[in-house]
Protein backbone atom coordinates (compact mmCIF):
# COMPACT_ATOMS: atom_id res chain seq x y z
CA UNK A 1 0.00 0.00 0.00
CA UNK A 2 1.28 3.46 -1.26
CA UNK A 3 -0.97 5.82 1.10
CA UNK A 4 0.50 5.83 4.28
CA UNK A 5 -0.37 8.74 6.99
CA UNK A 6 2.67 10.67 7.33
CA UNK A 7 3.63 10.96 10.77
CA UNK A 8 2.15 7.86 12.28
CA UNK A 9 4.73 6.38 14.78
CA UNK A 10 6.04 2.60 13.23
CA UNK A 11 4.84 1.04 15.66
CA UNK A 12 1.27 1.68 15.17
CA UNK A 13 1.59 0.94 11.35
CA UNK A 14 2.61 -2.04 12.46
CA UNK A 15 -0.91 -2.75 13.85
CA UNK A 16 -2.49 -1.50 10.72
CA UNK A 17 -4.65 -4.27 8.95
CA UNK A 18 -4.69 -2.14 5.63
CA UNK A 19 -0.64 -2.16 5.15
CA UNK A 20 0.97 -5.19 3.28
CA UNK A 21 3.20 -8.18 4.68
CA UNK A 22 6.07 -6.39 2.75
CA UNK A 23 5.37 -2.99 4.24
CA UNK A 24 5.04 -4.80 7.54
CA UNK A 25 8.14 -6.52 7.29
CA UNK A 26 10.17 -3.18 6.71
CA UNK A 27 8.75 -1.13 8.46
CA UNK A 28 9.40 -3.72 11.56
CA UNK A 29 12.79 -3.50 10.93
CA UNK A 30 12.99 0.36 11.97
CA UNK A 31 12.98 -1.24 15.47
CA UNK A 32 13.18 -4.72 15.59
CA UNK A 33 16.67 -4.04 16.61
CA UNK A 34 16.92 -1.15 18.54
CA UNK A 35 18.75 -1.50 21.89
CA UNK A 36 20.18 -5.39 21.12
CA UNK A 37 23.70 -5.56 22.23
CA UNK A 38 25.32 -6.97 18.79
CA UNK A 39 22.48 -7.29 16.78
CA UNK A 40 23.35 -4.95 14.30
CA UNK A 41 26.28 -2.72 12.97
CA UNK A 42 24.62 1.00 12.72
CA UNK A 43 26.79 3.49 10.39
CA UNK A 44 26.78 7.02 9.83
CA UNK A 45 27.39 8.23 6.03
CA UNK A 46 26.60 11.14 4.21
CA UNK A 47 28.17 13.02 0.88
CA UNK A 48 30.62 15.61 0.70
CA UNK A 49 31.97 17.39 3.37
CA UNK A 50 34.08 20.47 1.87
CA UNK A 51 35.74 22.25 4.76
CA UNK A 52 38.16 24.14 3.07
CA UNK A 53 37.92 27.58 0.95
CA UNK A 54 35.14 29.92 3.18
CA UNK A 55 34.60 27.06 6.29
CA UNK A 56 37.99 27.04 6.19
CA UNK A 57 38.47 30.93 6.48
CA UNK A 58 35.75 30.85 9.45
CA UNK A 59 37.95 28.28 11.41
CA UNK A 60 40.59 29.04 14.17
CA UNK A 61 43.67 28.47 11.97
CA UNK A 62 42.86 29.58 7.89
CA UNK A 63 45.25 28.87 5.58
CA UNK A 64 46.31 31.59 3.14
CA UNK A 65 42.58 32.71 1.47
CA UNK A 66 44.65 33.08 -1.72
CA UNK A 67 42.46 31.43 -4.52
CA UNK A 68 43.06 30.81 -8.95
CA UNK A 69 39.37 30.74 -9.66
CA UNK A 70 38.16 33.05 -12.94
CA UNK A 71 36.40 35.42 -10.58
CA UNK A 72 36.92 34.60 -7.16
CA UNK A 73 40.29 35.13 -5.50
CA UNK A 74 40.36 35.28 -2.19
CA UNK A 75 38.66 32.69 -0.16
CA UNK A 76 37.35 34.83 2.31
CA UNK A 77 34.78 36.32 -0.20
CA UNK A 78 32.93 33.08 -0.12
CA UNK A 79 32.51 33.96 4.18
CA UNK A 80 31.34 37.31 2.97
CA UNK A 81 28.63 35.74 0.72
CA UNK A 82 27.21 33.59 3.61
CA UNK A 83 26.95 36.26 5.82
CA UNK A 84 24.81 38.60 2.97
CA UNK A 85 22.62 35.96 2.44
CA UNK A 86 22.28 34.75 6.20
CA UNK A 87 23.67 37.08 8.78
CA UNK A 88 26.99 37.83 11.03
CA UNK A 89 29.14 34.57 11.38
CA UNK A 90 30.75 35.33 14.51
CA UNK A 91 34.67 34.22 13.72
CA UNK A 92 36.70 32.49 14.38
CA UNK A 93 34.10 29.95 14.89
CA UNK A 94 34.50 26.82 17.55
CA UNK A 95 35.65 23.17 15.81
CA UNK A 96 32.43 22.49 17.20
CA UNK A 97 29.94 24.83 15.25
CA UNK A 98 30.07 23.72 11.47
CA UNK A 99 28.34 20.52 12.31
CA UNK A 100 25.69 22.36 15.08
CA UNK A 101 22.96 20.24 15.71
CA UNK A 102 24.47 17.07 13.63
CA UNK A 103 26.51 16.65 17.54
CA UNK A 104 23.37 15.63 18.98
CA UNK A 105 22.09 14.09 16.43
CA UNK A 106 24.58 11.65 16.48
CA UNK A 107 24.45 11.45 20.49
CA UNK A 108 21.23 10.11 20.13
CA UNK A 109 21.72 7.63 17.30
CA UNK A 110 25.18 6.41 18.43
CA UNK A 111 26.46 5.24 15.07
CA UNK A 112 29.13 2.85 15.74
CA UNK A 113 31.26 4.66 12.92
CA UNK A 114 31.41 7.93 11.11
CA UNK A 115 32.42 7.72 7.32
CA UNK A 116 32.62 11.01 5.36
CA UNK A 117 33.92 11.86 1.75
CA UNK A 118 36.19 14.32 2.65
CA UNK A 119 36.17 16.84 -0.53
CA UNK A 120 38.85 18.91 0.68
CA UNK A 121 43.15 19.07 0.20
CA UNK A 122 44.56 19.55 4.15
CA UNK A 123 48.00 21.39 2.89
CA UNK A 124 49.54 24.22 3.71
CA UNK A 125 51.03 23.47 -0.35
CA UNK A 126 50.85 26.93 -2.38
CA UNK A 127 51.05 25.64 -5.47
CA UNK A 128 47.57 24.62 -7.17
CA UNK A 129 47.25 22.11 -10.12
CA UNK A 130 47.56 23.66 -12.89
CA UNK A 131 44.40 24.51 -15.24
CA UNK A 132 42.04 23.03 -12.46
CA UNK A 133 40.16 26.39 -11.45
CA UNK A 134 38.52 25.54 -8.43
CA UNK A 135 41.01 24.53 -5.09
CA UNK A 136 39.69 23.70 -1.99
CA UNK A 137 42.18 23.63 0.77
CA UNK A 138 42.06 23.80 4.61
CA UNK A 139 44.78 24.55 6.56
CA UNK A 140 46.45 21.38 8.86
CA UNK A 141 45.95 23.32 12.24
CA UNK A 142 42.24 22.60 11.65
CA UNK A 143 41.81 19.28 11.14
CA UNK A 144 40.46 19.01 14.92
CA UNK A 145 37.66 20.01 13.14
CA UNK A 146 36.96 16.24 11.96
CA UNK A 147 38.51 14.98 15.10
CA UNK A 148 35.70 17.03 17.51
CA UNK A 149 33.10 15.52 15.50
CA UNK A 150 34.39 11.95 15.98
CA UNK A 151 35.37 11.07 12.05
CA UNK A 152 35.94 7.71 11.86
CA UNK A 153 37.50 8.02 8.23
CA UNK A 154 37.55 10.19 4.95
CA UNK A 155 37.15 8.78 1.73
CA UNK A 156 39.61 11.05 -0.42
CA UNK A 157 39.17 9.37 -3.92
CA UNK A 158 37.57 12.52 -5.51
CA UNK A 159 37.72 15.54 -7.81
CA UNK A 160 39.54 18.25 -5.05
CA UNK A 161 41.94 16.40 -2.73
CA UNK A 162 44.65 16.84 -5.65
CA UNK A 163 43.70 20.41 -5.67
CA UNK A 164 46.97 21.62 -4.55
CA UNK A 165 49.11 18.98 -6.52
CA UNK A 166 50.55 15.65 -5.04
CA UNK A 167 52.50 17.52 -2.17
CA UNK A 168 49.28 18.34 -0.96
CA UNK A 169 47.48 15.36 -1.19
CA UNK A 170 50.04 13.51 1.21
CA UNK A 171 50.44 16.15 3.26
CA UNK A 172 46.55 15.62 4.09
CA UNK A 173 47.10 12.04 4.35
CA UNK A 174 49.57 12.68 6.62
CA UNK A 175 47.83 14.90 8.95
CA UNK A 176 44.61 12.37 9.10
CA UNK A 177 47.38 9.89 10.02
CA UNK A 178 48.39 12.28 12.85
CA UNK A 179 45.12 12.64 14.03
CA UNK A 180 44.22 8.70 14.07
CA UNK A 181 41.56 9.21 11.52
CA UNK A 182 41.81 6.58 8.73
CA UNK A 183 41.49 6.90 4.93
CA UNK A 184 41.37 5.51 1.17
CA UNK A 185 41.42 5.81 -1.75
CA UNK A 186 44.61 7.65 -2.61
CA UNK A 187 48.45 6.44 -1.91
CA UNK A 188 52.27 6.52 -3.21
CA UNK A 189 51.65 4.20 -5.41
CA UNK A 190 48.81 2.27 -7.09
CA UNK A 191 48.63 -0.43 -4.90
CA UNK A 192 48.18 1.47 -1.52
CA UNK A 193 45.64 4.22 -3.23
CA UNK A 194 43.45 0.55 -3.86
CA UNK A 195 44.29 -0.02 0.01
CA UNK A 196 40.74 -0.05 1.77
CA UNK A 197 40.15 1.79 5.53
CA UNK A 198 39.45 -1.20 7.85
CA UNK A 199 37.53 -0.54 11.09
CA UNK A 200 36.60 -2.39 13.65
CA UNK A 201 33.58 -2.48 15.59
CA UNK A 202 32.24 -4.75 18.29
CA UNK A 203 31.18 -7.55 15.94
CA UNK A 204 34.10 -7.74 13.50
CA UNK A 205 35.26 -5.05 10.72
CA UNK A 206 34.39 -2.42 8.42
CA UNK A 207 36.16 -2.34 4.96
CA UNK A 208 36.04 0.92 2.72
CA UNK A 209 36.94 1.06 -1.06
CA UNK A 210 37.46 4.31 -2.33
CA UNK A 211 36.90 4.93 -5.80
CA UNK A 212 36.71 7.83 -8.18
CA UNK A 213 35.49 8.41 -11.45
CA UNK A 214 36.29 10.25 -14.43
CA UNK A 215 32.23 10.97 -14.49
CA UNK A 216 32.94 13.18 -11.46
CA UNK A 217 35.31 15.41 -13.04
CA UNK A 218 38.55 13.61 -11.88
CA UNK A 219 41.14 14.23 -14.20
CA UNK A 220 42.90 10.61 -15.74
CA UNK A 221 46.35 12.51 -14.83
CA UNK A 222 45.17 12.21 -11.07
CA UNK A 223 45.34 8.20 -11.52
CA UNK A 224 48.15 6.34 -9.07
CA UNK A 225 49.94 4.16 -11.49
CA UNK A 226 52.52 2.23 -10.44
CA UNK A 227 54.73 3.85 -8.31
CA UNK A 228 52.87 6.89 -9.29
CA UNK A 229 50.68 8.81 -5.85
CA UNK A 230 47.41 9.45 -7.10
CA UNK A 231 44.17 8.73 -6.45
CA UNK A 232 42.28 5.20 -6.85
CA UNK A 233 40.79 5.74 -10.30
CA UNK A 234 38.17 3.83 -11.71
CA UNK A 235 38.54 4.56 -15.63
CA UNK A 236 35.10 2.47 -17.05
CA UNK A 237 32.47 0.93 -15.35
CA UNK A 238 32.14 -2.40 -17.01
CA UNK A 239 33.16 -6.16 -16.27
CA UNK A 240 36.95 -5.36 -16.42
CA UNK A 241 36.27 -3.08 -13.71
CA UNK A 242 34.30 -5.73 -11.53
CA UNK A 243 36.98 -7.89 -11.74
CA UNK A 244 39.88 -5.93 -10.81
CA UNK A 245 37.24 -4.58 -7.24
CA UNK A 246 35.95 -8.54 -7.10
CA UNK A 247 39.76 -9.39 -6.70
CA UNK A 248 40.52 -6.73 -4.10
CA UNK A 249 37.61 -7.38 -1.87
CA UNK A 250 38.38 -11.24 -1.80
CA UNK A 251 42.07 -10.35 -0.71
CA UNK A 252 41.00 -9.09 2.55
CA UNK A 253 37.29 -9.31 3.00
CA UNK A 254 36.67 -12.02 5.56
CA UNK A 255 33.79 -13.77 7.15
CA UNK A 256 31.68 -11.17 9.08
CA UNK A 257 33.34 -8.52 7.10
CA UNK A 258 31.13 -5.63 5.95
CA UNK A 259 32.38 -4.08 2.65
CA UNK A 260 31.39 -0.34 1.83
CA UNK A 261 32.27 0.85 -1.64
CA UNK A 262 32.55 4.62 -1.57
CA UNK A 263 32.47 5.95 -5.24
CA UNK A 264 32.67 10.20 -6.05
CA UNK A 265 30.72 9.20 -9.46
CA UNK A 266 28.16 11.10 -11.91
CA UNK A 267 27.58 15.08 -12.37
CA UNK A 268 26.66 17.75 -9.29
CA UNK A 269 23.24 18.72 -10.15
CA UNK A 270 20.31 16.44 -11.75
CA UNK A 271 17.95 13.47 -10.27
CA UNK A 272 18.65 10.93 -13.07
CA UNK A 273 20.48 7.25 -12.31
CA UNK A 274 21.68 6.31 -15.71
CA UNK A 275 21.25 3.02 -16.40
CA UNK A 276 25.17 2.43 -16.47
CA UNK A 277 25.63 3.39 -12.50
CA UNK A 278 22.40 1.11 -11.82
CA UNK A 279 23.94 -1.93 -13.53
CA UNK A 280 27.45 -1.41 -12.52
CA UNK A 281 25.73 -1.13 -8.29
CA UNK A 282 24.18 -4.23 -9.22
CA UNK A 283 27.39 -6.21 -9.96
CA UNK A 284 29.20 -4.57 -7.21
CA UNK A 285 26.74 -6.70 -5.12
CA UNK A 286 26.06 -9.24 -7.25
CA UNK A 287 29.74 -10.28 -8.24
CA UNK A 288 32.05 -8.27 -6.39
CA UNK A 289 30.94 -9.01 -2.68
CA UNK A 290 29.80 -5.29 -1.68
CA UNK A 291 27.88 -4.90 0.77
CA UNK A 292 26.68 -1.36 0.64
CA UNK A 293 27.46 1.12 -2.20
CA UNK A 294 27.72 5.14 -1.26
CA UNK A 295 27.96 7.20 -4.33
CA UNK A 296 28.20 11.21 -3.93
CA UNK A 297 29.34 14.04 -6.16
CA UNK A 298 25.59 15.24 -6.54
CA UNK A 299 25.18 18.68 -4.39
CA UNK A 300 21.60 17.14 -3.35
CA UNK A 301 20.50 14.12 -2.51
CA UNK A 302 19.22 11.53 -5.26
CA UNK A 303 17.40 7.91 -5.26
CA UNK A 304 18.12 5.24 -3.03
CA UNK A 305 17.42 1.45 -3.71
CA UNK A 306 17.49 -1.61 -1.82
CA UNK A 307 18.99 -4.50 -4.33
CA UNK A 308 19.56 -8.34 -3.22
CA UNK A 309 18.64 -6.65 0.56
CA UNK A 310 21.62 -4.09 0.17
CA UNK A 311 22.02 -0.57 0.00
CA UNK A 312 22.45 1.85 -3.02
CA UNK A 313 22.85 5.23 -2.22
CA UNK A 314 22.98 6.78 -5.90
CA UNK A 315 24.23 10.47 -4.94
CA UNK A 316 24.54 11.73 -0.70
CA UNK A 317 24.46 15.23 -1.73
CA UNK A 318 26.44 18.15 -0.36
CA UNK A 319 26.72 17.68 3.51
CA UNK A 320 29.05 20.12 4.20
CA UNK A 321 29.83 23.38 2.05
CA UNK A 322 30.48 26.92 1.67
CA UNK A 323 27.77 27.60 -1.21
CA UNK A 324 25.58 29.44 0.90
CA UNK A 325 24.48 32.89 -1.04
CA UNK A 326 25.56 31.35 -4.35
CA UNK A 327 22.87 31.84 -6.67
CA UNK A 328 22.33 29.30 -9.52
CA UNK A 329 20.14 25.55 -9.12
CA UNK A 330 18.14 27.12 -6.62
CA UNK A 331 15.28 24.53 -7.33
CA UNK A 332 17.28 21.60 -6.28
CA UNK A 333 17.76 23.18 -2.55
CA UNK A 334 21.29 22.09 -1.95
CA UNK A 335 21.31 23.15 1.89
CA UNK A 336 19.30 20.49 2.51
CA UNK A 337 20.87 17.28 3.28
CA UNK A 338 20.50 14.70 5.09
CA UNK A 339 22.43 12.39 7.79
CA UNK A 340 22.23 8.76 6.78
CA UNK A 341 21.94 5.56 9.25
CA UNK A 342 21.75 2.51 7.62
CA UNK A 343 21.73 -0.59 10.32
CA UNK A 344 22.90 -4.03 8.49
CA UNK A 345 23.06 -7.29 10.00
CA UNK A 346 26.71 -8.68 10.95
CA UNK A 347 27.10 -11.84 9.50
CA UNK A 348 25.84 -10.98 5.78
CA UNK A 349 25.89 -7.23 5.39
CA UNK A 350 22.12 -7.22 4.76
CA UNK A 351 20.16 -3.97 5.25
CA UNK A 352 17.97 -4.01 8.18
CA UNK A 353 16.77 -0.77 8.20
CA UNK A 354 18.13 3.15 7.17
CA UNK A 355 17.32 6.30 9.33
CA UNK A 356 17.38 9.71 7.46
CA UNK A 357 17.59 12.99 9.41
CA UNK A 358 16.93 15.77 7.41
CA UNK A 359 19.94 19.45 7.56
CA UNK A 360 19.72 22.31 6.77
CA UNK A 361 23.34 23.88 6.26
CA UNK A 362 22.73 27.69 7.25
CA UNK A 363 25.44 30.21 8.29
CA UNK A 364 27.86 27.43 7.86
CA UNK A 365 26.30 25.46 10.17
CA UNK A 366 24.07 22.33 10.03
CA UNK A 367 20.71 22.86 11.74
CA UNK A 368 18.01 20.58 12.02
CA UNK A 369 15.60 21.10 9.10
CA UNK A 370 12.45 22.13 9.60
CA UNK A 371 9.01 20.26 9.70
CA UNK A 372 7.90 22.48 5.68
CA UNK A 373 11.83 21.24 4.66
CA UNK A 374 11.76 17.44 5.60
CA UNK A 375 8.49 17.32 3.85
CA UNK A 376 9.67 19.03 0.77
CA UNK A 377 12.77 16.47 0.88
CA UNK A 378 10.61 14.05 1.23
CA UNK A 379 8.30 14.54 -1.55
CA UNK A 380 10.70 14.73 -3.67
CA UNK A 381 13.18 12.01 -2.91
CA UNK A 382 9.73 9.90 -2.96
CA UNK A 383 9.37 11.09 -6.64
CA UNK A 384 12.95 9.51 -7.34
CA UNK A 385 12.70 6.99 -5.17
CA UNK A 386 9.41 5.70 -6.95
CA UNK A 387 10.95 3.80 -9.52
CA UNK A 388 13.48 2.35 -7.25
CA UNK A 389 11.09 0.64 -4.97
CA UNK A 390 11.21 2.36 -2.15
CA UNK A 391 10.03 5.31 -0.11
CA UNK A 392 10.40 7.70 2.94
CA UNK A 393 7.91 7.16 5.67
CA UNK A 394 8.08 9.74 8.30
CA UNK A 395 8.69 8.75 12.15
CA UNK A 396 9.37 10.87 14.46
CA UNK A 397 11.26 13.56 15.26
CA UNK A 398 11.00 14.68 11.78
CA UNK A 399 13.01 11.61 10.83
CA UNK A 400 12.52 9.78 8.06
CA UNK A 401 12.75 5.78 7.56
CA UNK A 402 13.50 3.82 4.06
CA UNK A 403 10.82 1.51 3.20
CA UNK A 404 11.43 -1.64 0.36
Amino acid sequence: MKNYLAGIIAGLLILCPAISCKSQKNIIRMNEYENVPGAEIRIFLCGDVMTGRGIDQALPHPADPVLYESWVKDARDYLKLAQQESGEIDVPVSYNYIWGDAMEVWAKKTPQLKLINLETSITTHDEPWPGKGINYRMHPDNVDVLTVAGIDHCSLANNHILDWGRPGMKETVQTLDAANIKSSGVGDNQHEAARPGVLEVEQGRVLVFSYGSPGSGIPATWAAEGDLSGINFLPGLDSLEIKTIKQQVDNIKKEGDIAVFSIHWGGNWGYDISRQHQEFAHLLIDEAGIDIICGHSSHHPMGIEVYNEKLIIYGAGDFINDYEGISGHDEYRSELCFMYFPSVDPANGQLRSLELVPMEMRKFRLNRASPADARWLQKTMNRENRILGTSLQTGSDNSLWLEW
